[in-house]
C-alpha cells in the first residue's frame, strides 16, 4: 500500500471546499460552506422532515476476498468545527498586555463583543469558522469474528474554548475567541459471509450529539456539532477488497447489492493495489490521483490549477489583504501564488492524461 499517497487523497477529500475562490470570508460562496459528508445531530436531521436530506448517519458497504485471519482496519475521519469569533474590547487596554494577564474569563457583552472583522495594525481580523481533524480507529478486527457479531465503537470530542489576544504595539486591541461544542458518536463494523471466502463488509458512522430547544431549526448550530467532510479509510492483511465500480463478472450481482448511503468506496492506492478501500463523499473513480504538477491544496479540487492561480494573482491588493485575513490556510494559498516561478506555472499549462486504459472495444 502506498500510505503517502492514500493520505494525500484521504486530505484533499477532507478539505474539499473548505474555502473556495475568491477565498475570502465575504464571498457568497464561502457563507454555505460544509457542504460534503456532514453527518447532523439525530435530533436536527429529523426535525427537517426530509428523509435523507442533512443525514445524521453514514453507511459503507464493501466486498473482501479473505485468507483465514484476515484482519481489517478502519479509520473514520472527520473535520470538528471550530467558531472563531473577532471581540472588539468594550473597556480598551491603556496600557501593553501583561504576559500574566488571564483572558479566559472575559465575557461577550461585558468586555467584548463580536464584530465581523477588525483591523489591528494594518492586519485584518476576520469572524470565520475553523476546524480540527479527528480521527477514530478501530483497528485489528478479524472477519470471521465479525461474521459472527458486529463491533461497536463510541466516541466523543469535549467542548472548548479558548481566547487568543490581538495585540497592537504591546497594547491589547481585541480578541480571538475560538468555540468548540462536544460532538459524540459511534461506529458500527459488521461482516457477513457472502461466498467463499468472500465478505461483505458494513461500516456505519451515526452522530449522536444531542440537540434541543431553540437550536433545532438552526443549520449553523447543528454544524457545530456535526462531523464534517465524514470518510473512511479500510485496510486489509490476508486479503483483497473487490472493486464495485468494476467487479469479476462472477461478483456484479453481489457487488451490485452493496447499499453505501452518502459515501462511494473505491480503490486507493497504486493502480493494481487492492488492499486499501477510500469511502469517500465524494464521488471518485478507483484509485484517484493527484496530479503531480499542483503545487499545494486549493480546496477545489473539481477545478484546474492553472485557472485558480490565474484568478488569484488578478486579485487587488485590497482583496489579498483580506484573504490573508481569513485564515492560515487561504494565507499559505496566497504566498505560495505569489512565489510561484515561471517553470512551475508552465507546469499547469497544457498537460494532457487518459483517464485510465482504453478498453479493446472502446477503440
Amino acid at each position: 500500500m502506498n500510505l503517502g499517497l492514500v493520505e494525500k487523497i484521504a486530505s484533499a477529500v477532507l478539505y474539499e471546499g473548505y474555502i473556495l475562490y475568491p477565498y475570502r470570508a465575504s464571498a457568497v460562496k464561502n457563507r454555505q460552506r460544509w457542504n460534503f459528508g456532514a453527518l447532523y445531530p439525530r435530533a436536527f436531521s429529523l426535525a427537517q422532515g426530509l428523509p435523507g436530506v442533512d443525514a445524521c448517519a453514514m453507511q459503507t458497504e464493501c466486498l473482501a476476498l479473505a485468507s483465514p485471519g484476515a484482519a481489517v482496519d478502519v479509520r473514520v475521519r472527520f473535520l470538528h468545527l471550530v467558531a472563531r469569533e473577532v471581540g472588539e474590547l468594550l473597556h480598551p487596554s491603556p496600557g501593553p498586555q501583561a504576559a500574566e494577564e488571564p483572558l479566559a474569563g472575559l465575557k461577550e457583552g461585558t468586555d467584548y463583543r463580536g464584530v465581523p472583522m477588525l483591523d489591528i495594525g494594518g492586519q485584518i481580523f476576520q469572524t470565520w469558522q475553523e476546524a480540527s481533524e479527528r480521527e477514530v480507529t478501530i483497528p485489528g478486527l478479524d472477519l470471521d469474528g465479525l461474521a459472527a457479531g458486529p463491533s461497536k465503537q463510541d466516541f466523543a470530542f469535549p467542548a472548548g474554548r479558548e481566547v487568543e489576544p490581538l495585540l497592537d504595539e504591546g497594547r491589547l486591541a481585541g480578541v480571538l475567541v475560538r468555540r468548540q461544542q462536544a460532538i459524540e458518536g459511534s461506529v458500527e463494523v459488521a461482516a457477513e459471509r457472502a461466498g467463499e471466502r468472500l465478505f461483505k463488509i458494513s461500516v456505519r458512522i451515526s452522530n449522536q450529539t444531542s440537540l434541543e430547544g431553540e437550536y433545532l431549526g438552526s443549520r449553523d448550530e447543528a454544524l457545530m456539532r456535526s462531523l464534517v467532510s465524514t470518510h473512511t479509510v479500510l485496510t486489509i492483511r490476508d486479503g483483497e477488497f473487490v472493486s464495485l465500480l468494476e467487479p469479476p463478472d462472477s461478483m456484479r450481482e453481489i457487488a451490485a447489492s452493496c447499499v453505501n448511503t452518502g459515501t462511494w468506496p473505491v480503490l486507493v492506492g497504486n493502480a493494481g493495489e487492492r488492499d486499501c478501500l477510500l469511502s469517500s463523499p465524494i464521488i471518485l473513480y478507483d484509485y484517484p490521483q493527484i496530479a503531480p504538477e499542483s503545487a499545494g491544496d486549493l480546496f477545489d479540487s473539481t477545478e484546474i490549477d492553472e485557472i485558480l492561480t490565474l484568478r488569484i494573482m488578478t486579485l487587488t491588493d485590497e482583496e489579498k489583504r483580506e484573504m490573508r485575513g481569513v485564515d492560515a490556510r487561504a494565507r499559505r494559498i496566497l504566498e505560495r501564488t505569489e512565489s510561484l516561478p515561471p517553470e512551475q506555472m508552465m507546469k499547469l499549462h497544457a498537460t494532457m492524461r487518459s483517464p485510465g486504459p482504453v478498453k479493446e472495444d472502446e477503440r
